[in-house]
């Protein structure tokens, strides 16, 4: 076997999790050993809304996907132009759940 077929990863999907959800915006918080990003799909009009899919990850996996986030930006950006960036939206949430911490 070569050392390229003994590193490969096979990385599998369900059809519920090709699916995907629709989020437009994430909470993120953070411990000295996690990152936790929560993403919410927030509709017009509607007062209470909850988290799609919360994500875990270590301070190192952040960093990647920060990384992996931009360059993707960048990409797209070369290929489409830029993305607007609409002016911040301060929303008044209260957001249930435990606060992070170490």
């Amino acid at each position: 076997m070569s050392e390229q077929v003994q590193n490969q990863l096979n990385i599998e999907i369900s059809e519920e999790v090709a699916e995907g959800q629709y989020a437009n915006l994430a909470i993120i918080t953070h411990s000295h050993a996690e990152f936790v990003v929560d993403f919410v799909s927030v509709m017009p009009g509607t007062p209470k809304s909850k988290v799609k899919s919360r994500i875990i990850l270590t301070p190192q996996h952040a960093k990647r996907l920060l990384n992996a986030l931009a360059d993707n930006v960048n990409k797209f950006e070369d290929a489409h132009g830029n993305i607007k960036d609409f002016e911040e939206v301060q929303i008044p949430f209260q957001f249930g759940g435990p606060a992070a911490q170490a």
